[in-house]
């Protein structure tokens, strides 16, 4: 395996389970000092304790404090920070009526805010050291229009929008941001939609239906794709919204 990685710090949130823990682990595999963080600090270690020189922290990414706690421990403690993986979020299955205020609010403040957080105080840390990368964890959701889903929809749709606007702002630094945007991808939140549908079985049939390619992504392919996106190999790359979804859109 190649060490794309080698001296670099990596900050991934949300990296407690699902795509957030296997952004941490291939980051470490590739030798990277990775910085799990998670708002359940119980499963944050549980990542960490699985890799080579990974770090556990808890973050509310939706709370300025908690974030800026977190950049500035990991410059405090690892000396540097190479690469943001802004990947923390929350979904709902609801439409527009249906979904009720507070339910739309605390989308924002996790998968909206947690990036806006997230730039705003890595930013300035990147540019002291001359660069860095910043990749933002987005969805298919943010560039069409998926049913039941109207508040994630309009919250991805923003981060993909704001990485643009990033991408913008600080390429002159030498930042560049991009985000992923997966399709369906068997983790563990898909895991809880089918426990609580009536028909699971069904559910997962529709779910796999959706793309062409005949079944859901793994939270593996989508780390590939974010570890590209953070590599060198992409130093030509910013702004872009990498589509991961086995063809979901291409209809």
């Amino acid at each position: 395996m190649s060490r794309r990685f080698e001296g670099k710090v990596v900050v991934v949130t949300g990296a407690g389970s699902g795509i957030g823990r296997a952004m941490a682990t291939a980051f470490s595999l590739e030798g990277a000092r990775v910085v799990a963080a998670d708002l359940n600090r119980a499963t944050a270690e549980e990542t960490a304790d699985g890799l080579e020189n990974a770090f556990a922290a808890g973050v509310d990414v939706s709370e300025a404090a908690s974030v800026a706690s977190l950049i500035s421990d990991t410059q405090a403690h690892q000396g540097r920070l190479d690469i943001l993986c802004n990947n923390a979020g929350i979904g709902s299955s609801k439409t527009i009526v249906d979904c009720e205020p507070d339910e739309w609010d605390r989308l924002f403040a996790v998968n909206v805010r947690g990036v806006y957080l997230g730039c705003k105080y890595a930013i300035p840390l990147m540019i002291a050291r001359g660069g860095g990368v910043i990749v933002n964890t987005a969805s298919v959701a943010g560039l069409v229009g998926l049913p039941d889903r109207a508040a994630y929809c309009a919250s991805k749709g923003a981060v993909v929008t704001l990485t643009k606007q990033v991408a913008v702002d600080y390429v002159a630094h030498g930042i560049r941001c991009n985000c992923i945007c997966p399709g369906t991808v068997d983790t563990p939140w898909v895991g809880r939609l089918l426990k609580e549908a009536a028909d699971p079985t069904a559910l997962r049939a529709e779910l796999v239906a959706r793309q062409p390619m005949g079944r859901l992504g793994t939270a593996e392919e989508v780390a590939q794709a974010a570890l590209y996106l953070a590599s060198d190999d992409a130093a030509f790359v910013t702004g872009t919204a990498l589509v991961i979804d086995g063809g979901l859109i291409a209809r």
